[in-house]
């Protein structure tokens, strides 16, 4: 049954998705309000956004360093943001930087956003709070829009991100990336095994068509 589900979403929902999502929307969620352009991540569209926007609104964010690694929309980070945190924004993408800038200006609320792959140009410092949402599928990035979904033919990104990590966090970081049951699950904790990292699922929950995972990424001493 979930098959045949998944076939008519596939044939269906998709393609009307897709046509909608090609042009800049407004998106409301709460009390802010963000316009996003049509290469940036939707994040009224996507399960795994709110998934982690739920898990980190738990948290306590007032006055803590929070960095919102791929932030595409920066959805998360303004939430954080409106609660108290210290936040830095980064993107890959100079569109998704261009239009989280507005749309902070447009909300009155202060970030540091910063263009960078991964942590390429993202000055070193210690964060308590990191929240990741990664491209999941292994194919290579072309376009602007391709690097919110592929992370290389051979998973580069989550090669690059965990080689680099331990420099940004501290002995009681929080670091959280949620990820879908579709991923190269054993290719990821490889990579994360392979810097000293592990994985430990702190929550998970299945929609109709996947079942999506939060896991918190912790130093091996």
């Amino acid at each position: 049954m979930n098959t045949v589900i998944k076939h008519i979403v596939a044939n269906t929902y998709k393609p009307l998705l897709a046509k909608y999502l090609s042009k800049t929307r407004l998106y409301k969620y709460k009390d802010l309000r963000l316009e996003i352009p049509s290469e940036v991540f939707h994040p009224g569209f996507f399960f795994s956004t709110q998934m982690l926007l739920q898990y980190i609104s738990k948290l306590t964010l007032h006055k803590k360093e929070l960095l919102e690694l791929g932030c595409g929309s920066g959805l998360i980070a303004m939430v954080a943001a409106e609660k108290g945190a210290t936040v830095t924004a980064t993107d890959i993408n100079p569109v998704a930087v261009e239009f989280l800038t507005k749309n902070c200006l447009r909300n009155n609320l202060q970030l540091e956003i910063i263009q960078s792959d991964l942590f390429d140009d993202i000055p070193i410092k210690q964060f308590d709070i990191i929240a990741i949402n990664p491209p999941y599928y292994k194919k290579y990035p072309v376009t602007l829009r391709d690097h919110a979904w592929f992370c290389g033919e051979h998973g580069e990104y989550f090669e690059k991100l965990f080689t680099s990590l331990h420099r940004y966090i501290h002995a009681g970081t929080e670091t959280l990336m949620v990820l879908f049951d579709g991923c190269d699950m054993e290719m990821i904790h490889g990579f994360a095994a392979a810097n000293n990292f592990s994985l430990t699922c702190v929550h998970n929950k299945q929609n109709m068509l996947e079942k999506n995972f939060i896991f918190k990424i912790e130093k091996i001493q």
